[in-house]
């Protein structure tokens, strides 16, 4: 595209003052229109947003490392300008690269042994901090942490409740008390502490590999379902630690969870109040079992009433979680290092 611009001459052989302001004015507008008319001529900076974010995940959390070669984070998720890859020499071109703790080894033999200008890494956990170890080790190494904690940088619950106006509600049918599931029993927990004392006052059916009655994935759900009540005890008790026990084990399989871990006002930013028991609740555990055998069903019924307005979501895929991350990448920090990791997890 090409202009024509007449200036007008002053007697003495150069442009006047009024007629450059005028150019220059004049120019200035043609520039900015010429962005306007074309942005790929835009900067470099607005260029790079457009190629998608690649996020390299060094080791793959669980032990079956899936097919990431497509655009899985928009084909499942709905999730655009997201690209997931677990091949190490892409390494140069990662945006983004996220370190699962349990392939974390002490040392770091198997990190990366540097870290490209504008490269953030993240440190993934899903565990408590009672089941966390050598953390002191990666201190200034990560930009951004991935947890179950809501002050995470990117916060990734085990499930969460989601709208739903079905105005239904839904309870299986009953044929015991009080079920749990259990396969680490360690008599130095509190769960484990908790359960004896209680089962001095009721029975409670248990299954699990610490029970040698371990459930198939697909009888899980449907066995609870029978119980009226779940021991959804946490291992350790920490803020914001609200694993599967209440989401998958309680709440989808049907039963009132009976909840031991942080304090009633944390479930509550969770679930609502009247969904759920917390041994917290009694002043002693022959208190609860009075409480969970002689209720009534009217009192019973009215805690499924969540039901009417949500329906539960369970988090089991790595993926979705990973692509999350391209979701939060326009609000996360840039530049920042956890200076001290093992004092953060365990604050």
């Amino acid at each position: 595209m090409s202009w024509a611009l007449t200036l007008r001459w002053s007697p003495w052989g150069r442009p006047g003052v009024k007629a450059l302001v005028t150019a220059g004015v004049f120019v200035t507008a043609l520039w900015n229109l010429r962005f306007f008319l074309d942005p790929s001529n835009g900067s470099g900076e607005e260029s790079k947003h457009r190629k998608p974010l690649m996020i390299l995940v060094w080791e793959w959390p669980s032990k079956q490392v899936p097919n990431v070669s497509r655009d899985v984070c928009r084909e499942l998720y709905s999730i655009t300008g997201c690209q997931l890859t677990t091949e190490q020499q892409l390494l140069h071109q990662a945006d983004v690269v996220v370190f699962p703790h349990s392939r974390l080894q002490p040392g770091r033999d198997k990190l990366p042994k540097e870290r490209l200008p504008g490269q953030n890494w993240v440190w993934v956990s899903l565990e408590s901090p009672s089941n966390t170890r050598a953390l002191a080790a990666w201190n200034k190494t990560f930009n951004w942490v991935m947890t179950y904690r809501q002050d995470s940088d990117i916060f990734i619950p085990y499930g969460k409740l989601v709208p739903n106006r079905s105005a239904t509600v839904n309870i299986p049918a009953k044929t015991n008390l009080v079920s749990w599931v259990i396969s680490n029993y360690h008599r130095t927990q509190k769960r484990a502490e908790v359960y004896k004392n209680l089962s001095r006052y009721l029975h409670v059916n248990i299954y699990g590999k610490a029970n040698n009655k371990p459930l198939c994935k697909d009888c899980l759900l449907s066995t609870i379902s029978k119980s009226k009540f779940y021991l959804a005890f946490e291992n350790s008790i920490h803020r914001d630690y609200i694993t599967e026990k209440l989401w998958r084990n309680s709440l989808l399989a049907g039963t009132v969870p009976v909840v031991l871990g942080p304090p009633r006002a944390n479930y509550e930013q969770f679930v609502p109040a009247d969904s759920f028991i917390h041994v917290n609740d009694f002043g002693s555990l022959e208190e609860l079992a009075t409480f969970l055998k002689t209720m009534n069903s009217s009192r019973y019924q009215q805690f499924f009433a969540w039901q009417r307005r949500f329906s539960v979501k369970l988090y089991t895929d790595w993926r979705e979680r990973i692509c999350a991350i391209c979701t939060a990448y326009p609000r996360l920090p840039h530049g920042h290092l956890y200076p001290d990791l093992q004092n953060w997890f365990n604050s």
